[in-house]
């Protein structure tokens, strides 16, 4: 069984050639980059990856399924720039394909935040869908947190981790916070979803107590507060801008 691994990329040359080491024993490698203006698509081309470019952002999971198209291997593995393989997952993913029993595979994937790793918050156990028998699935049309849609067939899931190096500062956070609250807004103001301010403020408090309390997050220290007050900033900021995207279409209405 063949195994292509498929990326989406956009300045990530402090990434690109670690993701791709970690996944060197796959047959083809896909990077499809949206105009990074680093040195992302010379590094996966020195890797041996096959790289296109799109002059646009359809969004992530549009973005994702044009990548998915110009698989050819047999399996697809779904990978982000800032996610590593480990050699114990490589062995599992290697395993599974010479005796699937199934069409797709859920990895369990451990988040590292400024330099430490979260297992709780929510964050852990987070057992995410991206390993699947081409033709079988694909992504969701989801602006932001899309999803991979299987059409039939059963999902195992492996055990070793797949490393996410997602936020190494409190900046990178604050960028994806700000860039996802936006993407999730606007994909839900487009489908005549509303929010409100007392909304927005309950989604925040209620995000918090969720993850510090009953998902544990007061078991990860300092950092694990830090994770735990961000999502409940992420859970305010994104009702807000929807709210907010309402309040700019009733004012030039009036």
């Amino acid at each position: 069984m063949s195994l292509s691994v498929v990326i989406i990329t956009k300045n990530e040359a402090s990434n690109i050639k670690a993701c791709l080491e970690s996944v060197s024993f796959a047959d083809e490698w896909i990077v499809l980059d949206s105009g990074s203006s680093d040195d992302t698509v010379q590094i996966a081309r020195a890797f041996g990856a096959k790289v296109t470019t799109t002059p646009t952002w359809p969004g992530f999971g549009p973005q994702k399924n044009l990548a998915l198209v110009q698989a050819s291997g047999d399996w697809v593995l779904s990978l982000d720039a800032d996610e590593r393989v480990t050699p114990e997952l490589a062995a599992q993913i290697a395993a599974a394909l010479k005796n699937p029993g199934s069409v797709a595979f859920e990895l369990p994937r451990l988040t590292q935040f400024c330099g430490r790793w979260i297992h709780h918050c929510g964050w852990t156990p987070d057992h995410v869908l991206r390993l699947f028998r081409r033709g079988q699935a694909a992504f969701s049309d989801d602006l932001v947190h899309e999803r991979v849609v299987l059409k039939a067939g059963a999902v195992s899931r492996l055990s070793a981790p797949l490393l996410h190096y997602s936020y190494p500062t409190p900046a990178h956070y604050w960028r994806k916070l700000e860039q996802y609250s936006v993407a999730w807004a606007e994909q839900s103001y487009a489908r005549g979803q509303r929010s409100s301010m007392p909304r927005a403020v309950t989604s925040g408090f209620v995000a918090f107590v969720r993850s510090y309390f009953f998902r544990l997050g007061i078991l990860d220290g300092s950092m694990g507060f830090a994770v735990c007050a961000m999502q409940a900033q992420a859970a305010f900021g994104k009702h807000f801008t929807l709210y907010c995207l309402h309040q700019q279409d009733a004012s030039k209405q009036s």
